[in-house]
């Protein structure tokens, strides 16, 4: 009886948490559309591997968003990192081979995450403000990059490895997925890395006098963040074929809307891994169910929108009911 009873226990602890919320929109938003779509392709296997694919790279910018998050600030600049981790990587695969094209990209990535952790440690000023100027600085350079012209990308080997490939028949970006979210997964719930980077989030104070390197642990929370969109670019350069200054520019309210439904909190202190691919999906799922439906990009921005509001305002509430 007793084991029973903590079954019980465990469970309504379970559907408590501020996590659970992810599972239940999930599966009733897919419920939803397979009634809806019954007589379309919505519920075929191929359908979901399409959303899968087509999400990879903002499942792997939200998971990275998710650290910055998780210390407390906020990394507007991500977009414009795709773009030009893409043109960078795409560029240099015409010179070099796939090593440093790679490299070269995702040190694009680490760069501009250090830049923007320490403008905003050593400036002392809001994230928003120095990621909001970073990505006007960032956009501007991909654009002059190339002129405004897009790079192709014929490098067979890339194009598998970062987007077409299959692995024992999984597609390659499921697989690309799997592994970001698997390491940030363990960092997160199992180092002591993740339990640093929530104290700082949750209470810096506290975390200073534990004796935690705050403002280390926020400038590694912001490469991270960075870096993680430095590989979304180069995973839409493989699945695209190519690169151009467009990429990831409409993904930043996608990406921020999937992490906080997710579960992560907006202010710090809170993160969820597994909330943030969900979330993800669940974007895929509602632009795909939209599209099916027969709404237009414009109906499907407004329902982005919409969820990140209500996303917010239930990160806000929470705050209030805890402080």
């Amino acid at each position: 009886m007793s084991a029973k009873m903590l079954s019980l226990n465990q469970m309504k602890q379970f559907a408590l948490q501020r996590e659970a919320f992810i599972y239940y929109i999930f599966f009733f938003v897919l419920f939803f559309f397979a009634v809806i779509l019954h007589d379309t392709a919505f519920l075929t296997l191929s359908n979901f591997m399409n959303i899968v694919k087509q999400t990879a790279p903002l499942t792997i910018m939200a998971v990275g968003l998710t650290f910055a998050l998780a210390v407390g600030h906020i990394d507007l600049s991500i977009g414009s990192v795709v773009a030009l981790s893409a043109l960078v990587g795409a560029l240099l695969l015409q010179h070099t081979g796939i090593p440093l094209a790679v490299l070269g990209a995702l040190l694009v990535g680490v760069t501009v995450g250090l830049i923007n952790g320490l403008l905003i440690e050593r400036l002392q000023v809001s994230s928003l403000l120095i990621t909001l100027g970073t990505m006007g600085i960032i956009t501007g350079i991909a654009r002059q990059l190339t002129n405004l012209e897009s790079v192709p990308v014929i490098n067979q080997d890339f194009t598998y490895f970062f987007g077409s490939g299959k692995v024992l028949g999984m597609p390659i970006l499921l697989l690309w997925t799997l592994i970001i979210g698997g390491c940030a997964y363990i960092i997160l719930k199992k180092l002591a890395a993740g339990r640093h980077l929530l104290a700082v989030g949750g209470n810096p104070a506290a975390a200073r006098a534990m004796g935690i390197k705050v403002t280390k642990i926020r400038v590694y929370a912001l490469i991270a963040s960075s870096t993680a969109a430095a590989l979304a670019g180069l995973l839409y350069a493989g699945r695209l074929h190519g690169a151009r200054y467009t990429l990831g520019e409409a993904d930043l309210l996608t990406v921020i809307a999937a992490v906080a439904i997710g579960g992560t909190s907006l202010f710090g202190g809170r993160a969820c891994i597994v909330g943030a691919i969900l979330g993800t999906w669940l974007m895929g799922i509602i632009n795909n169910g939209l599209i099916l439906s027969g709404f237009s990009t414009n109906e499907q921005m407004i329902t982005r929108g919409v969820i990140l509001v209500v996303a917010v305002a239930i990160g806000v509430k929470e705050v209030r009911n805890n402080g």
